[in-house]
């Protein structure tokens, strides 16, 4: 029985503004008892892909699962994951605000998790939570695999310092890079970053005003300034005519900052949806040791966004 299930979990813990039929989600979860639940935390949470993109991933793959959408209360996220693991739940995703908070409550963590100072991945077992963070290899993934970007011996420049940079450091040095700079609008930030990785590669932070006006090879934009239409503040000179231009947003219509890209001479521009899913597929992975299909998901997504402006 494959049972693909997308609510909104409704608790007076959680939340005060969303309702539910609770009698019935609990029905509908008694009648699944032997399918393993599986769900994505966070506040919001309605815009969440993750549903459909693990719906996807059970059907390619035959897997049995149950995966919903769950909002918590910003006060209220270790009892949350409580009760989703007393109710029998197998394994959780965790989304913005909570990624820090789930580090902390991991009480077992991978080094890329150790790494990222965040878990975006908790699988319990053995009587624990284990936590990952697939951020970084499904960024390296989408890059590498689905659009041949190489990055050994690259020079690779990162806008931002915060949690979405950090968490995806650690790969793109293992591609073995030639340099790795971080800008951040406040320098200091960017800096600490560069020296927490300084033993993972040759790694640099400064303040956007530092920036060497010259080409990079990849371009990526871990701000959230696309969020409000703006663009980090960087030299044009950063963009030459074999640039890949990297957005972690993505949208129906290209960023503000791939407009930008591609304006000044950007050979290629990419935003996050392939980075959507293949962290997604990494934690398909990380629960089920079966390791699905991206591309046809990504396709999916893609024309379901584009059709949504049509309609």
């Amino acid at each position: 029985m494959l049972w693909m299930a997308a609510t909104a979990r409704l608790d007076s813990c959680y939340t005060p503004f969303l309702s539910t039929d609770w009698n019935l989600f609990n029905s509908l979860m008694s009648h699944s008892a032997k399918v393993d639940q599986y769900a994505v935390m966070g506040n919001p949470i309605a815009h969440s892909q993750s549903p459909g993109i693990h719906a996807q991933f059970a059907k390619q793959t035959g897997e049995s699962l149950a995966y919903e959408a769950i909002l918590v209360g910003i006060d209220h996220f270790a009892q949350a994951v409580d009760d989703f693991q007393q109710s029998g739940g197998c394994g959780l995703n965790i989304t913005v605000p909570f990624k820090q908070q789930a580090w902390s409550l991991a009480q077992v963590r991978s080094e890329r998790a150790e790494l990222a100072g965040a878990v975006n991945t908790l699988m319990y077992q053995e009587g624990q939570w284990f936590g990952d963070n697939t951020d970084g290899v499904g960024l390296v993934n989408d890059l590498v695999q689905n659009h041949q970007i190489k990055l050994q011996g690259k020079k690779i420049l990162v806008l931002g310092a915060g949690g979405a940079a950090r968490g995806v450091l650690a790969p793109l040095l293992a591609q073995q890079p030639d340099v790795v700079m971080i800008a951040n609008r406040t320098a200091s930030k960017a800096r600490e970053l560069a020296t927490l990785f300084s033993n993972h590669g040759n790694i640099k932070g400064m303040g956007f005003d530092e920036l060497p006006e010259q080409p990079f090879d990849c371009i990526i934009n871990a701000t959230a300034a696309s969020l409000q239409g703006e663009v980090p503040p960087i030299p044009v000179a950063c963009i030459g005519a074999q640039t890949c231009a990297y957005d972690m947003m993505y949208a129906a219509h290209a960023t503000a900052f791939l407009q930008w890209a591609q304006k000044n001479g950007a050979q290629s521009c990419i935003d996050g949806l392939g980075m959507l899913v293949e962290q997604a597929a990494e934690s398909f992975y990380i629960w089920r040791h079966v390791r699905p299909q991206t591309e046809p998901v990504i396709t999916y997504l893609r024309e379901k966004m584009l059709s949504s402006l049509e309609g």
